[in-house]
């Protein structure tokens, strides 16, 4: 069997090292000219720090990542903690794996290294992609064909296999903007930020902060409504001033962190309506190409990882047999993806509320959570966060499988 990857980010990076384990020869056809992440901060949740983990990774993620304390929803003015959840050390020993804030070039960087060089292609532009019975054909911009027996689209947001395959819609426009920006450590320090995952809350914003790189630097991320001089692009500058603007009336160690930013960017926030279908016989989906989602759970990179291990296993599992095993991968993986990303979206709501009546009758929701939780943990989180993917495709995931969110 050979496999053919299109693109090479974290899904497409993650899988080709599942497939280097098993054995299973492949290809990673990556357009740029050199592998570098733009963006800023990731969170990588129990659920998929334990697929990094499978992969080898373990000493690497914790020379890169931040082990947070705690999660703290905040309110926009006053700094008043409406719901405070535990991270580390309590998440690794609930839930067998740790949390870990990394700066996403940093992560793609180690799955990179780890890879057999041999198997990725760089200035490799696809320009055309054909399933036929018996294989699959990816036809390059200087006019190479690669042939191989299955083909994967980890080629992101704007995936051409799956506008070819499954679905031409293009992205949905969120109607919203991502400010962010990347500060020394000791401005955040300066300003009392300690070692935590934080949540602003306000009037039709949000603002998300943490450490990252190894805690050398300070991440912050501010989503609000669209405005037109936003495009899709995180490599879009932005103006300080237009930021503080838009920020205007929050809490002081909110403005003073975008004041003590020297370098902003932003990007038009937008998503894929979720596919009811992912696979054909030789073709399959994974990562952004599958199911792009908002932010507001932290848990876009986090679902592409859990696609990579399931994916590989699944063609791992059943070589000889490769539309089962396709399919295979969509029965235990779509579902689950696509929870996601429809709650993610809902999740903007709730952190962008301005009617006084909702707002308190969502604080009451998260003070009612802060006393019944299980050992601290909201419903939602424990369904994600117990989520072993290796488990998934042995069929053993029982316990997983009789939570809900």
């Amino acid at each position: 069997m050979r496999v053919i990857l299109i693109g090479c980010g974290i899904a497409g990076a993650a899988l080709s090292l599942t497939l280097q384990r098993a054995g299973i020869s492949h290809i990673v056809l990556e357009q740029a000219s050199e592998l570098s992440e733009i963006g800023a901060g990731l969170q990588q949740s129990p659920n998929s720090i334990r697929v990094l983990e499978y992969l080898g990774l373990k000493d690497e993620l914790s020379k890169i990542g931040v082990p947070p304390q705690a999660h703290l929803f905040k309110d926009y003015k006053s700094g008043e903690v409406y719901l405070k959840t535990p991270l580390m050390p309590k998440v690794e020993e609930f839930f067998g794996a740790p949390y870990y804030h990394v700066h996403r070039a940093d992560l793609l960087d180690i799955l990179v290294k780890a890879m057999d060089p041999e198997n990725i292609r760089l200035n490799s532009k696809v320009v055309d992609v054909a399933e036929h019975e018996n294989g699959v054909e990816v036809r390059l911009g200087d006019g190479t064909v690669e042939k191989g027996d299955v083909l994967i689209g980890s080629d992101g947001l704007h995936s051409m296999v799956r506008e070819t395959f499954f679905a031409p819609e293009k992205p949905r426009p969120s109607g919203c903007v991502a400010w962010r920006g990347l500060v020394p450590v000791k401005i955040a320090q300066d300003l009392g930020f300690e070692q935590n995952s934080y949540v602003w809350m306000g009037p039709h914003r949000s603002a998300v902060l943490y450490y990252v790189r190894g805690g050398d630097l300070f991440n912050w991320v501010g989503i609000g409504p669209y405005n037109d001089n936003a495009k899709e692009s995180w490599s879009q500058t932005g103006s300080r001033d237009a930021a503080l603007k838009e920020y205007e009336g929050w809490n002081d160690q909110i403005r003073e962190l975008i004041a003590g930013t020297e370098s902003l960017f932003m990007t038009n926030m937008i998503d894929r309506d979720p596919l009811d279908r992912w696979v054909t016989d030789r073709v399959v989906l994974m990562g952004d190409a599958a199911h792009a989602m908002m932010p507001y759970h932290a848990q876009g990179a986090g679902q592409s990882i859990e696609d990579a291990w399931v994916l590989g296993r699944c063609l791992e599992m059943m070589e000889d047999d490769i539309p089962t095993a396709l399919k295979k991968y969509e029965e235990l993986r779509l579902a689950r993806a696509n929870r996601v990303l429809q709650q993610s979206r809902a999740a903007e709501h709730l952190f962008h509320m301005s009617d006084p009546d909702e707002i308190a009758r969502r604080n009451a929701r998260f003070a009612k959570h802060q006393q019944e939780d299980q050992d601290g943990f909201p419903a939602g989180q424990r369904w994600l966060y117990s989520y072993d993917a290796e488990k998934a495709v042995m069929g053993t995931d029982e316990e997983w499988r009789s939570l809900a969110w």
